[in-house]
């Protein structure tokens, strides 16, 4: 699977004093923070958020290396069928998403997000060794992505948990939108970055693997060097327990969030499948693939600050619903009634609009909806049940790609999106745009 400009400092703090990447802000969680101005709003993230994004850009130009190539690899290069790859496609993605909801505990119970955040980016950058070792075995190849999905994992929770605790609530959709912008200058470059290497290496992947692994480690010192991790001014008494989980779950908009998050993984597609799709309907070179994830970064990198800004402004559900919509019209057009470029151009574009619209925005619907205590777990629960059904939303697919062949598949997939629109909107309708009255804070500590 996300703002360009370094962050040295966020103007000024209340008092007047230079706010520097190293510092974490303890924003108001009340309604009575004052919303500061559009053309102010962007300079008023913390360095914090920045820092963070920093890291994700670094790490995604990295992890891009690997996964831009992988779906024609496996599919075209080693033949495996359409259901077959959905598995592996699935795997990439759910088969480690239980760790997010450990990690998420964990990062909660000792309040070191930063440290849990910090062992899964480097668990990542180790597995980029490992496929040194890998070869063209599938098996080999699958187990170094389950080292590397284990990373992700375990840093993902933490990481957005980072980025609301270090944030005014009015401003999530923000900071979200920031850092998922320089997430994606990684995700657009990592592409770019391992075919030149290849081509300056007379196709050399393991050069790209060396490349990619000393990228990963760089991010990793970034983190070390300039995050810094959320304390709390008043340390909670007591630990978390395991029926803390209990607690969230009985809170009906986290509920709500949850159920959402499942949906909308249970009718979401994977890349490697739209790009494959593409790549069937359009009969491209396989040197050309790689590409495609390049156009569907640059649509998301000029779009993930100006949709959280908007979302900001007019609410988070509606750009949220505008993006789902949008990935409706990207598989309808993958059959539809025409083709060439300008198929091409129009998916890539409306593919990047949805993930820009829905992949920080809905993280920033659960902010407010999480007690502080519990807001890495929180958001590690509904990106757990997300990344469980897109497991079960790709094998499925995989199957009736191969039952069904790929344009009744496609057609059918849009359908169910469309369905899910409708119920995602009315299970998120009501859900605040900040804290209330401290109710989850209430639930959180019954539970702890």
């Amino acid at each position: 699977m996300p703002a360009a400009c370094p962050r040295a400092s966020r103007a000024t703090h209340e008092g007047g004093t230079p706010v520097y990447l190293s510092t974490i802000d303890h924003p108001h969680a009340g309604d009575d923070t004052p919303t500061p101005s559009r053309r102010k709003a962007l300079f008023l993230l913390t360095g914090n958020v920045f820092a963070l994004g920093a890291v994700s850009l670094v790490t995604d130009i990295s992890s891009e290396m690997m996964t831009a190539i992988l779906p024609v690899y496996l599919v075209v290069g080693l033949h495996l069928s359409p259901a077959v790859y959905g598995v592996v496609d699935g795997t990439y993605t759910g088969a480690t998403a239980l760790l997010r909801l450990v990690g998420g505990y964990i990062a909660d119970s000792t309040r070191r997000r930063k440290l849990i955040a910090g062992l899964g980016y480097g668990l990542s950058a180790v597995a980029k060794l490992g496929l040194l070792a890998a070869g063209s075995a599938v098996g080999a190849i699958g187990a170094v992505i389950a080292i590397d999905r284990t990373g992700k994992g375990l840093r993902t929770a933490p990481r957005d948990a980072l980025i609301t605790l270090s944030t005014p609530q009015q401003l999530y959709g923000r900071a979200f939108g920031v850092h998922r912008t320089m997430d994606t200058i990684g995700a657009f470059t990592g592409p770019l970055v391992a075919l030149g290497i290849l081509a300056a290496t007379a196709q050399s992947y393991d050069a790209v693997f060396v490349a990619s692994f000393c990228i990963a480690a760089f991010g990793v010192l970034i983190l070390v060097l300039f995050v810094r991790d959320h304390h709390d001014e008043q340390p909670p008494t007591g630990t978390i327990s395991p029926s803390a989980l209990g607690g969230l779950i009985a809170m009906a908009p986290v509920r709500r969030l949850v159920l959402a998050a499942c949906l909308a993984g249970m009718v979401t597609i994977g890349d490697g499948f739209v790009y494959l799709l593409l790549q069937h309907r359009e009969h491209l070179s396989v040197s050309w693939f790689p590409l495609l994830a390049v156009g569907t970064n640059l649509s998301y990198l000029l779009l993930a600050t100006p949709l959280g800004m908007l979302a900001d402004k007019i609410g988070r559900l509606k750009v949220v619903l505008v993006g789902y919509t949008a990935l409706v019209l990207v598989y309808l057009l993958l059959f539809g009634p025409f083709g060439g470029t300008a198929l091409l151009l129009m998916v890539l574009a409306l593919y990047g609009l949805f993930y820009a619209a829905t992949d920080g925005i809905l993280m920033a619907l659960a902010g407010p909806v999480l007690p502080e205590s519990l807001r890495t777990t929180g958001i590690a629960l509904i990106q757990t049940g997300q990344a469980l059904s897109y497991l079960v939303s790709s094998v499925m697919f995989g199957l009736a790609w191969t039952v069904w062949g790929p344009a009744d598949a496609s057609r059918v997939a849009a359908v169910l999106v469309a369905v899910a629109v409708l119920v995602i909107g009315l299970l998120l309708r009501g859900i605040p745009a900040t804290n209330t009255a401290g109710s989850a804070g209430d639930v959180a500590e019954e539970h702890a």
